[in-house]
């Protein structure tokens, strides 16, 4: 498969996947979610391929929904290719797989960005790493995130984040465990863990992450409301006039009484 969204490298036993939008801010489109989804059908029939390393490049890990996408759904009175189950599924994927999910994080973070970072297994970043969950300020809400947010901070320090929309430091996010590792190279830092998880079979990965699936409060009920959400909200004609005004005028929703 020719991938127009994603960078791929398979090394010995570890995959890589870069995004590569950089001119829509690695901003996660259908197409980006079909990609990552065929390499890791491709990963599941790899015995040898134990684990699958995430990153973004020039600066921006991922910035979220992307709006210009969405934009051009309304205008053409298309329905919005933006769908939150197949967001919902890519992460919950993330989850299951017997293979390791490791985000490599050296700048910016926004909205469902966020939401893949939280999903992985282990989180490595930089001082340079920034978080921020800015739906709020477009009428949305980071529904899908949720449930793999608070798995990781808790539910005051989502709660939190969700309401303020400010971007947090990479010193912050280590401190409330969004991220597991915060170090200057992360090439040196992945490699050093690395020793350790070859290790553990990946018939074990799979054994501890449905385990530990069942150690938590979050069902199928909650995740499927989580869903339910994010859809409602995003066809809502206020989130569609605040997305479309700010990609055809750069106007902001709390500019437009000024």
């Amino acid at each position: 498969m020719n991938y127009e969204t994603i960078l791929v490298d398979y090394h010995d036993d570890l995959a890589t996947i870069t995004f590569n939008r950089v001119d829509k801010r690695n901003a996660i489109n259908d197409q980006l979610l079909v990609e990552i989804n065929h390499v890791m059908d491709v990963l599941e029939k790899e015995e040898s391929n134990r684990f699958l390393v995430l990153q973004g490049q020039a600066g921006v890990f991922c910035t979220g929904m992307d709006f210009d996408q969405v934009t051009q759904d309304i205008l053409s009175g298309h329905p919005l290719r933006f769908n939150a189950k197949d967001y919902m599924a890519t992460l919950k994927r993330f989850n299951s797989t017997s293979k390791v999910v490791i985000a490599k994080v050296d700048g910016r973070v926004l909205a469902g960005g966020v939401g893949i970072v939280a999903a992985c297994d282990l989180v490595f970043a930089t001082q340079q790493a920034q978080f921020g969950l800015s739906e709020a300020l477009w009428g949305l809400l980071p529904a899908n995130v949720m449930p793999f947010l608070i798995r990781r901070v808790g539910y005051q320090k989502a709660y939190t984040l969700t309401l303020t929309t400010q971007n947090i430091s990479a010193q912050t996010a280590y401190d409330i465990q969004l991220v597991d590792i915060l170090a200057d190279n992360l090439d040196d830092a992945l490699q050093s863990v690395l020793k350790n998880l070859r290790r553990v079979s990946g018939n074990t990965v799979a054994e501890m992450k449905s385990f530990f699936k069942k150690m938590w409060i979050i069902d199928e009920t909650m995740e499927n409301a989580a869903m339910d959400e994010l859809q409602k909200l995003i066809q809502s004609p206020m989130v569609l006039d605040n997305i479309k005004n700010f990609v055809l005028h750069q106007q902001l929703p709390w500019d437009k009484e000024k």
